[in-house]
């Protein structure tokens, strides 16, 4: 546990385009040490962050802080707006850039009374958890990634609700009072409804909101096909730019006439027709070059009209399981539509690095808008990393990365500026005829 005296001059940088969005330096201050506790503390939850906080004044509560965060009058809003604005020149005119959108689920064993949080089961895991899912938007180039928002969606249990109904219904209500509370039921049920966002309803909403602010001008879409909807490929064609999914093995397809199965058209070709498959090498958004097998043709989908299908294989022999990717882009080669699809995985990138670095799963909070704004603050601190000054380490512990800068070494970074705050503290402490047993009462209060 590293005591945090201030914050460092890295985030200071990073967090100073957002001043003016808060009224005091002391609630500003409070954020900045929270979005340096969400990259250095291992507990990364408020009470965990507060406890590494060390001050040159009076100790401020751990209320004040939480105040500060979570409660105070700023507009997370307008902070994921400046946050986008200030990323935004760091993606123009620097090579291909892609705009991903995608779900995730961020895990809260112990907080049911979480703002999100479901019981509910989870493919991946295979087991029935707690969680959120998180609507995410992330732009990504050949240099970094950022994610650009974090919505929450809200469940709501509908299923449940009926099965009340079910459960408890009545041929006949003979007491007045018995029938009016059965009308509120049905009517509150009814404004749940209303109020139920799904995923690619929440998609299409980050979506027209990154459009109508216009900071990627130049990037195009990809998603996988639990974010394709109709009404939002038809908004990105109207703005200009194009998009590129994952489709589903089950999507029917016109297929000379008729209308057949994605996956039986793929295995015939596969059968029939192998030659069709065309090699063909992709350069991922690392700078690595993949081979693919590929098949593209126009077809046409139900309601979306004539697309470009592609059907992917990763081996020669064609004998595992394609993909098939779609796009509105008919000039596109497959080439071009395996390459921006390809940027569909930084979201995976960012999801996995929040988790695992600035906190994304530690929200400990109820209100939705507390859990807006930690997740906002995650994603501001992992866009400060990637931007860290940090040089070539000689360390034998980076021996692996060869040369380059990891996420790592930016973190250890960082580490030292909290690390020299932390001496110059200490040797103006003992300057004062501090003893040691003043100075560890000061560090690491009993």
């Amino acid at each position: 546990m590293l005591p945090i005296t201030g914050v460092p001059e890295t985030i200071a940088r990073g967090m100073a385009a957002f001043r003016d969005l808060f009224c005091r330096a002391e609630g500003f201050e409070h954020v900045s040490r929270y979005v340096t506790g969400l990259i250095l503390s291992p507990n990364k939850t408020l009470q965990g962050i507060y406890d590494l906080q060390v001050w040159d004044r009076d100790t401020p509560s751990r209320r004040a802080m939480h105040e500060a965060v979570f409660e105070a009058a700023w507009d997370s809003q307008a902070l994921i707006q400046r946050h986008r604005a200030t990323v935004g020149p760091d993606h123009r005119g620097r090579g291909h850039e892609v705009l991903s959108v995608d779900g995730t689920l961020a895990h809260h064993e112990r907080g049911p009374h979480i703002f999100g949080v479901d019981l509910a089961y989870d493919d991946v895991q295979k087991r029935t958890p707690r969680f959120q899912t998180v609507v995410t938007a992330v732009i990504a180039n050949r240099h970094v990634i950022d994610g650009v928002e974090a919505v929450v969606q809200d469940p709501k249990a509908l299923k449940e609700e009926v099965a009340y109904w079910e459960a408890t219904a009545k041929d006949s209500y003979e007491q007045m009072e018995e029938a009016r509370k059965r009308v509120l039921e049905v009517m509150h049920h009814r404004q749940h409804q209303l109020e139920d966002r799904k995923r690619t309803a929440i998609a299409w909403e980050i979506v027209q909101q990154l459009e109508e602010e216009g900071q990627f001008p130049q990037a195009n879409y990809a998603f996988d096909n639990g974010v394709l909807h109709l009404e939002l490929t038809r908004y990105i064609e109207s703005r200009g730019k194009h998009w590129v999914s994952e489709l589903e093995c089950s999507r029917n397809i016109q297929w000379y006439g008729q209308w057949r199965r994605v996956d039986v058209v793929a295995a015939e070709l596969k059968q029939e027709h192998p030659e069709s498959f065309r090699p063909i090498t992709v350069q991922c958004r690392n700078g690595e070059k993949k081979s693919y097998w590929a098949f593209t043709k126009t077809i046409r989908l139900k309601r979306y009209g004539r697309k470009r299908l592609v059907i992917l294989h990763e081996t020669q022999d064609l004998t595992e399981v394609p993909r098939f990717l779609v796009t509105d882009a008919r000039h596109w080669e497959s080439g071009r539509v395996i390459e921006t699809w390809g940027y569909r995985w930084a979201s995976e990138v960012f999801h996995e690095f929040g988790k695992q670095v600035t906190g994304l799963e530690a929200a400990q909070v109820r209100q939705e808008e507390a859990v807006n704004r930690h997740f906002r603050l995650s994603g501001v601190a992992q866009s400060i990393i990637q931007r860290a000054p940090a040089s070539e380490s000689t360390s034998e512990r980076y021996a692996f990365a060869d040369g380059k800068i990891t996420y790592g070494q930016r973190c250890r970074a960082i580490g030292r500026e909290v690390m020299r705050s932390l001496l110059e503290l200490m040797r103006h402490l003992f300057a004062a005829g501090k003893s040691c047993e003043e100075l560890l009462e000061i560090l690491m209060p009993a």
